[in-house]
């Protein structure tokens, strides 16, 4: 009997033990790692770093829902510019790591592994100021000056391509570059997340004569740059969004398109304007339904940006005055997440 019962004690002991340990495992803060669709993040796997900053968290970046079509997008074109005002530190720290920036980045070649960064990151600021968009040929890398042209070539398919680094990153120790969506998707690695690659610097004024072109005096930089000053390595959060962000300013070979009001939409409006971007297409016909509906539900014109079969819907151009307005007629409509082009 007392046999039987000692059992019984030991037997409800464990069931209580277990109980426990249970309990603790549920309440205990876990990361959830994204799903092999999802891109590694490029920030370290520590849960200080995790806890400290979501945006740097191992989950949560991934494709795009409804992504365009990105074979078509060019490289990034090659040309002389000056320093970036921000990232551009001698020496920054990340994650209590020092890192160090080249003073330039004549001659350097890389090999190394690649990763992309995709939809967590996109809108955001990069480190030089500017607005990261994965549907553009641009990198990130921790050592090399802002901008920087780069090749990336595939190590395991021959594919090449050119990116303008323009950004701090990745902070995984065994990674030498993250690429843009669209610099990922040409090289042939969204799926697996990661490849082989070597990296290579572009001298512009070398590329540019040995094209015969004469190279021009260095671009000054962005207005983005100018107003935000020396910036910290890391990018800083601007305005999430759900759509993609062009560069600094539509691209030479994107034409330019009418409004279905007549307006012809040129871009090159003076005085302190803005558009408020609304959504990226893929397809031509969608970016015209879209348009004929805001037109019709906000008193501003409406933009298409055609840039590589990425059809840009932007409202505009609207006044500094005008924006806070501009902003909350399209958030009643059903656009709350919008953000600037200059």
């Amino acid at each position: 009997m007392n046999s039987k019962l000692t059992m019984a004690q030991r037997a409800g002991s464990m069931i209580a033990l277990l109980a426990l340990v249970a309990g603790c495992a549920s309440n205990e803060t876990q990361r959830v790692d994204a799903p092999s669709s999802s891109k590694p993040s490029a920030a370290p796997t520590s849960s200080a770093a995790s806890n400290s900053s979501g945006r740097y968290a191992m989950s949560g970046d991934a494709y795009p829902l409804e992504p365009p079509d990105v074979t078509k997008v060019p490289d990034a074109e090659p040309r002389i510019e000056q320093p970036s005002r921000s990232g551009n530190r001698p020496s920054y720290e990340v994650w209590g790591k020092t890192y160090h920036v080249l003073p330039d980045a004549t001659g350097y070649e890389k090999r190394g592994t690649a990763s992309w960064y995709g939809e967590k990151f996109h809108g955001y600021a990069t480190s030089n100021g500017e607005i990261y968009d994965m549907y553009k040929m641009s990198a990130a890398h921790r050592s090399l000056p802002l901008p920087t042209f780069a090749r990336v070539t595939s190590l395991d398919n021959g594919r090449s391509v050119i990116v303008r680094v323009n950004d701090r990153g990745p902070f995984h120790s065994d990674r030498e570059i993250d690429l843009s969506y669209a610099a990922a998707a040409r090289l042939g690695f969204l799926d697996n997340g990661t490849g082989s690659v070597k990296v290579e610097a572009i001298n512009p004024e070398q590329w540019l004569a040995d094209r015969g072109r004469v190279g021009s005096a260095p671009a000054q930089p962005s207005v983005a740059e100018t107003s935000r000053g020396e910036s910290s390595a890391s990018p800083a959060p601007v305005q999430a969004v759900a759509s993609a962000p062009p560069t600094s300013a539509p691209s030479s070979q994107a034409p330019a398109t009418q409004s279905s009001s007549g307006q012809n939409e040129t871009g090159n409006e003076t005085g302190d304007v803005v558009y408020l971007q609304i959504a990226a297409l893929g397809n031509p016909e969608g970016a015209q339904q879209l348009q004929q509906r805001l037109e019709g539900e906000q008193p501003h014109a409406v933009r298409i940006m055609n840039d590589a079969d990425v059809y840009r819907v932007q409202v505009g151009p609207i006044t500094s005055g005008q924006e806070l307005q501009a902003r909350e007629t399209l958030r009643q409509a059903g656009f709350p997440q919008v953000f600037v082009v200059r």
